[in-house]
């Protein structure tokens, strides 16, 4: 199973509200990248991905979960080719793990986080995953 990186700006949508989303979950809309829209069309049910809190607060708060498949973006302009997947908060990482704390890890150098930052959808490697839930307080397993 894949693992992703989901960033949203905790003013418009935060882990809170995530959470309080309940097991029901909500859609991620608005991506209009098309390499992020690839990668929300690659993601299957049940991988897993951490939310990011870009802008305000830059770290990487809890793990979420893929709950339905790529489908048409309603808040799209009609016509165009832009989707969106549904997800649920699984749970918050212990100890929020911080973009410096990734940057100053020689080992995530080449994370997406540190290398296309602006990607609001990205991939994580296994090893980043299981990297960065160490650094959170989580077993990767969890």
């Amino acid at each position: 199973m894949a693992h992703w990186l989901y960033k949203s700006e905790p003013d418009v949508w935060s882990w809170t509200r995530q959470v309080e989303a309940g097991a029901a979950g909500t859609y991620w809309n608005g991506v209009r990248n098309h390499l992020a829209k690839l990668n929300l069309m690659k993601m299957r049910l049940g991988e897993r991905g951490f939310f990011y809190h870009s802008n305000e607060g830059k770290e990487i708060v809890g793990i979420v979960e893929v709950i339905r498949e790529a489908y048409p973006d309603h808040t799209a302009e009609a016509g165009t080719p832009w989707v969106m997947v549904d997800i649920k908060a699984v749970k918050a990482l212990p100890q929020p793990v911080t973009l410096a704390a990734v940057k100053a890890e020689p080992r995530l150098g080449s994370m997406a986080l540190v290398t296309s930052m602006r990607l609001s959808v990205q991939p994580v490697t296994d090893d980043e995953w299981a990297l960065v839930c160490a650094m959170g307080g989580l077993n990767a397993a969890d």
